[in-house]
């Protein structure tokens, strides 16, 4: 476990040596047809019992994307948990390939992101991603599927629906109200801050929705999303 000040140099030497591992799933040429093919292999590959242990590094990820032309900035901002200190921030620009299609944001941004990921020299204990884990139509949302490339505890934390409905909640920090599609109950609508518009959180990958919906509100620190992916948010946007 990361610890703060004079342990850093030293987790970060051996950090180099042990440079965040990359999954290859799968190639990112593919049509529209084949990605959605892909979502349906992997989202039953998708664990969701809890496999987080105290975690000492906690990474948020986020993308901004150009309205004209295809250029992004993806960012990767890992703090230390319960400190909220930055640790390290990885920046990747470049294009996006595949065209904007709902449903399938993980195959316009994914390839970004993890080339973010992987100019980490700290590996993050948990992933919070602004973007639907499970709570997508085929069960896999950009939080999942970055989930199972990166092989660790991975959280969505999205500001809209993508599918499913929830009941009224109330408008006290912490107040939540199960999504369900089709009968399945795919995530949870959570009041961050009161009197603010609820997010949605959702099991990424190796995490069970309990556990999601406490660590997106451990990470909460007055704002309306979690420190680490307001921070990601700042980062891809120029302004971190």
């Amino acid at each position: 476990m990361w610890q703060p000040a004079g342990r850093f140099l030293i987790e970060a030497e051996y950090s180099i040596i042990r440079l965040m591992q990359i999954r290859r799933l799968h190639g990112w040429d593919v049509s529209v047809a084949q990605a959605r093919e892909i979502q349906l292999g992997l989202a039953a590959k998708v664990v969701t019992d809890c496999r987080l242990v105290d975690p000492g590094l906690i990474a948020g990820v986020d993308i901004s994307v150009a309205r004209a032309g295809g250029q992004a900035r993806a960012a990767v901002v890992v703090i230390a948990y319960p400190e909220f200190e930055t640790v390290e921030v990885g920046i990747v620009e470049g294009e996006v390939a595949f065209p904007y299609v709902p449903g399938l944001l993980s195959f316009r941004e994914g390839p970004l992101i993890l080339a973010a990921c992987e100019k980490l020299l700290n590996d993050p204990d948990l992933v919070l991603v602004d973007g639907q884990g499970i709570a997508h139509p085929r069960r896999l949302g950009l939080a999942a599927h970055l989930g199972l490339f990166l092989d660790r505890p991975t959280i969505g934390c999205a500001k809209s629906i993508l599918c499913g409905s929830h009941d009224d909640l109330s408008d006290e920090h912490g107040s939540y109200s199960e999504l369900v599609d089709r009968g399945e109950t795919i995530g949870v609508a959570l009041r961050t801050r009161s009197g603010v518009k609820p997010v949605y959180v959702s099991v990424g990958h190796n995490i069970d929705l309990a556990s999601s919906l406490q660590w997106v509100l451990k990470c909460c620190r007055g704002h309306r999303l979690p420190e680490p992916t307001r921070l990601a948010h700042l980062a891809a946007s120029g302004r971190l």
